[in-house]
């Protein structure tokens, strides 16, 4: 367990980067990683808005890509380290403060636009269970009815592994959604906190959620840093 003249004509269309040998003032030489962490660097990250439900958020005007995850999973963190900013998503020592929908708006330095949709951490008992019943209602029909919506990554503490809530949050994005036209959404497992493991222990550990996910799995360190190239590159492959 794809300019901005385009975005104007058709709103769910990221901006797409530039081919090499388009831009007169392309860098050259590299190897194909120092290519990909130029191109991942974030040239511009914002706070777009925030809701308590989809009908509460901006016009879909560009590629939307979620994420998800228990409340104490990092999840914030590796916002920031994917948006190359240290504090633009609040991090808490209390886990369960995303009330919200949060939207981020991600530049990337090859052009490349999209959002980032922050949301509520689940699996969190000290809320109430109305609460916790809304928070819910909340995700799930952002998840149905998001037209731009095309990749939910599904984080997982790689101590941990994915459990119960991680397969039924799985089992909810592979039904139909309730949006015409709807694309299968890419969905992208994430080993979090893998720098508190030993370096021995890291490849075992993902191989162990990748078996129990299914999936093919991205190993990510906030601290560190390591994964976040791996990440951008599941990002890229699903909204280009």
């Amino acid at each position: 367990m794809k300019t901005e003249s385009k975005a104007a004509k058709s709103p769910a269309t990221p901006m797409r980067p530039h081919k090499p040998g388009q831009g007169a003032n392309e860098a050259v030489g590299g190897g194909k990683r120092d290519d990909a962490r130029d191109e991942n660097r974030v040239v511009a990250a914002d706070f777009v808005a925030g809701a308590v439900n989809a009908g509460g958020l901006p016009p879909p005007a560009h590629i939307e890509v979620a994420f998800a995850g228990r409340s104490n999973v990092g999840k914030s963190s590796l916002l920031n380290a994917m948006m190359q900013r240290h504090s633009l998503v609040r991090t808490s020592r209390t886990p369960g403060c995303t009330r919200q929908l949060n939207v981020f708006a991600v530049k990337c330095a090859d052009g490349l636009q999209l959002h980032f949709v922050d949301l509520p951490g689940y699996g969190w008992a000290k809320r109430s269970k109305d609460e916790r019943g809304e928070w819910r209602g909340m995700i799930e029909g952002y998840l149905q009815t998001r037209a731009s919506l095309r990749a939910v990554a599904i984080l997982v503490d790689v101590r941990r592994g994915p459990e119960d809530e991680e397969q039924q949050l799985v089992e909810f994005l592979e039904q139909r959604r309730r949006v015409s036209s709807a694309k299968p959404l890419e969905l992208i497992f994430v080993a979090t906190k893998i720098d508190k493991l030993s370096a021995n222990a890291r490849r075992p550990a993902i191989e162990a959620v990748k078996r129990q996910a299914g999936a093919a799995v991205v190993g990510f360190s906030a601290v560190t840093g390591d994964g976040r190239e791996a990440l951008w590159a599941r990002i890229r492959h699903a909204v280009l």
